[in-house]
């Protein structure tokens, strides 16, 4: 079973840094990373939002269920500001702007972003070089949708390395990772981020903390 680390403890909740492949639904070879946690820590924990499978990075999980209750509000409401980091080959068709459209579900899970703006996913993004042939990203999803930044990076004809689904040059991992969340908790201003991972790609990062 993989190890979890936790980046930031509060009374109410945990950051875990969730790694790679840690699934949020418990399947038939290991637990959720939520109950996972929970095993670890003989706390009875409550997830508040959800991160893909693939993806690594910044997931609170709430201690109490007045907590999960407050949490899952403030991402309802779009009240807690999330920044991920994404690195993708060959150059995009747009480097920094808004990410706007639709998104259709086309087949097998798969997705694909519109050009229609009736209840579009959006997402800010800025690109930066990393070595020839490759850009990292900063990513602020607006909304949140099934693969949004996934299907975001596609459709600059950039995918993301690791992004198999997508069309992503082929890596072992997917480098999207959750870096930073953004928010106000009972009164108090939180800037929580967690470690860039070690692997890929990522080792190639210059530091944007």
């Amino acid at each position: 079973m993989r190890a979890l680390s936790i980046a930031f403890h509060h009374a109410d909740f945990y950051l875990l840094n969730k790694p790679a492949g840690a699934p949020m639904h418990a399947n038939q070879h290991e637990l959720s990373v939520v109950h996972q946690l929970a095993a670890q820590t003989g706390e009875i924990l409550y997830p508040v939002h959800r991160l893909d499978t693939p993806t690594s990075g910044a997931l609170l999980i709430a201690r109490n269920k007045a907590a999960a209750a407050a949490l899952s509000q403030l991402f309802e409401q779009r009240q807690i500001s999330k920044q991920y980091i994404a690195i993708a080959a060959g150059k995009p068709s747009k480097k920094q702007g808004l990410i706007s459209g639709d998104m259709d579900n086309v087949r097998r899970g798969n997705w694909r972003l519109l050009r229609s703006q009736n209840n579009p996913a959006q997402t800010r993004f800025s690109s930066h070089s990393l070595k020839p042939g490759y850009r990292y990203y900063l990513l602020q999803p607006l909304t949140g949708r099934t693969h949004q930044l996934r299907v975001a990076l596609k459709s600059l004809g950039t995918p993301i390395v690791g992004d198999q689904r997508y069309g992503g040059e082929h890596h072992d991992y997917l480098h999207l990772h959750a870096w930073q969340l953004q928010f106000s908790y009972h009164g108090e201003n939180f800037v929580l981020s967690v470690p860039i991972p070690g692997y890929g790609l990522f080792c190639e990062l210059p530091d944007i903390s």
